[in-house]
């Protein structure tokens, strides 16, 4: 006789850091904490811990520098600490003014281009990344279908 058991998803931790009050302060008027939380779950169907960090434009240079030897802020970096079959660790960089820059100058919101960064920066803690063409195909289109399914329009058109 089939049981009607409800899939239990494995417990996801998501902590949040901010360089100083006026970073935390922008990011909570584009997206509530409650939502942020929804976005990062959407996109990790994985236990475990996920840091977000929301740093200025030093340290996201220095960061880029330190782990990438590239000498500019960039808008997302993930360091992936651990990853198996049903969890993950890592932590997730994100460069507020570099965020602000680009949502201007592609006419978009800052929540959306924030809630895209966000399933960017998942997907790369899960092992997806875009340096082969193909692989960036598909991880453009788990992004599309995430952000879709969260009521965001495709952020690549």
């Amino acid at each position: 006789m089939p049981t009607n058991k409800k899939k239990i998803s494995p417990k996801l931790t998501i902590d949040f850091q901010f360089a100083s009050p006026a970073i935390e302060s922008a990011i909570g008027k584009a997206a509530s904490s409650a939502l942020i939380k929804k976005w990062v779950k959407s996109a990790t169907p994985l236990g475990g811990l996920v840091t977000l960090r929301f740093v200025n434009a030093t340290e996201g240079k220095k960061l880029n520098l330190t782990f990438r030897q590239k000498d500019y802020a960039t808008n997302v970096l993930t360091f992936p600490y651990e990853l198996t079959k049903k969890s993950l660790a890592t932590d997730i960089i994100f460069c507020l003014p570099v965020l602000q820059k680009e949502a201007k100058e592609q006419s978009k919101l800052l929540k959306a281009h924030l809630a895209h960064l966000i399933v960017h920066g998942c997907l790369h803690a899960q092992g997806h990344d875009h340096e082969a063409e193909r692989d960036a195909k598909k991880m453009e289109a788990l992004e599309i279908q995430i952000l879709q399914k969260l009521g965001f329009a495709n952020p690549y058109s």
